[in-house]
């Protein structure tokens, strides 16, 4: 059973790639359901929805729990502890249903994994050729979403601006971009520490984006020498080492 489950997370198969496929299908379908939740009044079937998505977030942390190799190291990960915060809000929501926006964070670790990553370099051309860019702009994205859930989390309840996640979203992109119209602000100390924060990352991220999209276009190809990884896409030899290298080309289509 143990190496069931282990296969379906670890191995290359075609059956654990669905698998992996399937759990980021269903981080990117949680958080939208999050969103799409906040504009209606809590109802029971939203509830019962909340504790369905509790219980399968629950099932896959157990999972996860019973096939790592050193088991007090996943508490010392920030996905682990955001986990643990998004299964806590879907089935207390008490808690605070807004925390379960965190669950996007589990986005961003399968999409940094090694066997993940090496999927889509294989089946998808477009992700081969703009990885960077997509992953720049994915980072960019989340920490959007993932700081308009904490927004919403700790100022729906004070703040009569905040009703939703519209409002925190808009509040957050208007905060980044440094507009600031002043029609919503947050409030108390914490709400102007978390808006410094969102200015100092989110300014950082977003120029991180356009640094990739503007420099020019690098291919992956290792020299077999040094191990550089970016060269030029006309590169015949390697920038570092001198090396002779072999960039293979799809060819146009």
């Amino acid at each position: 059973m143990l190496d069931k489950i282990r296969s379906l997370y670890e191995a290359d198969t075609l059956t654990a790639q669905r698998f992996r496929y399937g759990i980021l299908g269903f981080d990117i379908a949680a958080t939208c359901y999050v969103i799409a939740t906040s504009f209606f009044p809590r109802t029971l079937a939203i509830e019962l929805g909340d504790l369905l998505l509790g219980l399968v977030i629950l099932t896959d942390f157990i999972a996860r729990l019973m096939i790592e190799k050193n088991k007090r190291m996943i508490f010392i990960r920030p996905t682990t502890w955001a986990d643990l915060v998004a299964i806590g809000s879907f089935l207390a929501p008490i808690a605070g249903e807004g925390l379960g926006f965190l669950r996007i964070l589990r986005t961003l670790r399968l999409l940094h994994s090694y066997q993940l990553l090496n999927r889509l370099r294989k089946d998808f051309r477009f992700f081969r050729n703009h990885e960077e860019e997509l992953l720049a702009g994915l980072n960019l994205l989340i920490f959007l979403f993932v700081t308009t859930g904490l927004i919403y989390a700790l100022q729906y309840a004070s703040n009569p601006n905040i009703n939703n996640y519209a409002d925190a979203f808009y509040f957050t992109v208007t905060t980044l971009t440094t507009t600031g119209f002043g029609d919503i602000t947050l409030e108390g100390t914490s709400g102007r520490l978390l808006s410094v924060a969102v200015m100092i990352v989110g300014v950082t991220l977003f120029l991180r984006l356009a640094q990739v999209l503007f420099r020019p276009t690098k291919v992956r190809e290792e020299c077999h020498k040094c191990g550089l990884m970016l060269h030029d896409a006309d590169a015949v030899h390697c920038k570092h080492c001198g090396e002779t290298i072999h960039i293979h080309t799809e060819g146009s289509t």
